[in-house]
């Protein structure tokens, strides 16, 4: 059942369930009214919407959207915290593709949803702020790293209503900052908006300083369920992708685990790369050997994991496909647990922890991703068509994180699971074997950061956090190189950043032009 609470001006005028108009008591403040109705209908989906866009929900799209319950979306027209959140927040979930389903923690009070069960979970342990929108950012920003599945979702209303967006004050700003950040990122703000923005908030960072940091227990939300009542057929077929470069007893062990399977891939797709023009393959006689399942081997003397990567997303025709690198380990159970996992999340990308040995696991819930494993990550079959590896990043740095960005821009959410984990075993030899010649690397001004990462970063992020960016490798970067006159690195330090903008310039360039 849905219930739908309806506000103006930051207070409740009516409550809806199903027919019935349900009576207001006397309560101006929206949060704890949602919390109230959370303990009175414990298994209902709670809704809030402003006056504007009451008539214009799109009930039929709710279920599918809210198809478990540990999920919080919103809709509207702008952000509550504004641009600025860039300057202390450099994650893919700031700068929002409006027109898709979006995961970010920057909620909207426009229209938005939340099950019961999340709120009676934390209800003792939050604030319930007036400020409704300053409630639900700080709600989602506190619950999305605990599990709490957040989304910027169109498909919450049929069709665009405009009204008017509240914007939060520059003293409020602060103190988001002060209560979700830590108060380094508060200096950081006060620093990147004195020099981009020309503006000098003292006493807004002075009044920030008094409150106190947010923060929720770990285990908050684990009598949550996540159920997903999305339709899965079963069984699921996959296929694998293996690039390597050099690492033949590497790939055979890879080969071996992927043989143990419990749930065996139909395919295995390995892209075998020797820059040598005279070479053959070291693959051949171990791939012609009887396996479980068919594969597929490509030898090609054009070496980068972006182009080997491609060349083996053609040749996927199984509903799945695994993204494996040629050093992991698999447990027997890997392929049939996280297709397991994957219809309890309805996910359509996911990516698994990928410990390297005497590695402790960091992250222990399962979260919205904010990167994306080339080589270890589990992808709908679906998607082939509409994503590439960015060739254009080829031997460089980001072309995973930019496949994530891709599958984010088309809608699609990459959810992390901290089990069952592939160990890796980074191996030392194979990959490039010799160094890369980079169209840079000869240049009178080296550039900083590196124009791979630096593409990544224009493509991928808002201005203020492109700023923001520059401000900490900045001042990260001063420690590491050998100028210690303030005025001569800051010099030095601009041209290398300039020079990194052209480059990446250039490599978009490039890959327009391909």
């Amino acid at each position: 059942m849905m219930i739908v609470v309806i506000h103006q001006n930051n207070r409740v005028v009516a409550i809806e369930r199903g027919v019935v108009i349900e009576a207001i008591e006397s309560e101006s403040n929206i949060a704890r009214q949602l919390f109230q109705l959370a303990k009175k209908y414990p298994e209902d989906w709670l809704l809030w919407c402003d006056t504007a866009s009451k008539d214009h929900i799109n009930y039929k799209a709710l279920p599918e959207l809210f198809h478990h319950k540990r999920m919080m979306h919103s809709f509207g027209d702008g952000v509550f915290l504004g641009p600025n959140i860039g300057f202390v927040e450099n994650s893919p979930f700031i700068k929002i593709n409006k027109a898709v389903q979006y995961p970010t923690w920057l909620m909207n009070s426009k229209v938005g949803g939340i099950h019961s069960n999340v709120l009676n979970a934390i209800e003792t342990q939050v604030v319930k702020d007036v400020d409704f929108s300053y409630f639900i950012n700080s709600l989602a920003k506190q619950l999305m790293p605990l599990g709490l599945f957040c989304y910027h979702s169109p498909g919450l209303l049929k069709k665009p209503v405009l009204s008017q967006v509240e914007k939060a004050s520059v003293k409020t700003f602060f103190r988001f900052v002060k209560q979700h950040y830590k108060t380094r990122w508060l200096v950081f703000l006060f620093i990147n908006l004195w020099i981009y923005k020309k503006q000098v908030h003292i006493l807004a960072l002075l009044s920030a300083l008094y409150y106190k940091k947010r923060i929720l227990p770990p285990g908050v939300l684990d009598a949550v369920p996540i159920q997903s009542s999305k339709p899965l057929s079963a069984p699921v077929s996959i296929d694998v992708i293996i690039p390597t470069i050099g690492r033949t007893n590497y790939v055979k062990a890879v080969l071996r685990d992927l043989a143990k399977q419990s749930h065996l891939p139909e395919k295995v797709i390995v892209i075998e790369q020797d820059p040598d023009e005279w070479s053959v393959s070291e693959l051949e006689s171990e791939l012609t050997k009887e396996w479980p399942f068919i594969i597929k081997h490509i030898f090609t003397h054009q070496t980068g994991a972006c182009n080997a990567r491609n060349l083996g997303l053609k040749y996927v025709t199984a509903d799945w496909v695994f993204l494996a690198d040629d050093d992991n380990v698999l447990e027997p159970d890997l392929i049939q647990c996280i297709l397991a996992k994957i219809k309890i999340l309805g996910a359509d990308a996911v990516t698994t922890s990928y410990l390297q040995k005497n590695e402790k696991q960091v992250h222990h819930n399962i979260i919205q991703w904010q990167t994306f494993g080339a080589g270890n990550s589990f992808l709908n079959s679906k998607l082939n068509s509409e994503v590439r590896f960015d060739e254009a990043l080829e031997h460089g740095y980001g072309e995973d994180a930019d496949f994530g960005m891709q599958l984010r821009n088309k809608g699609t959410d990459i959810i992390y699971v901290p089990q069952p984990s592939i160990l890796h075993l980074k191996a030392p030899i194979g990959g490039f074997r010799t160094e890369p010649v980079l169209p840079w690397n000869n240049a009178s001004i080296t550039p900083k950061p590196s124009p791979t990462i630096m593409r990544f970063h224009l493509k991928h992020r808002t201005n203020e956090q492109l700023l923001g960016y520059k401000t900490s490798l900045f001042v990260k970067y001063y420690r590491k190189q050998p100028i210690k006159n303030p005025i001569r690195y800051f010099r030095a330090f601009k041209q290398q950043w300039n020079q990194s903008v052209l480059w990446a310039d250039k490599l978009a360039k490039q890959n327009t032009d391909n």
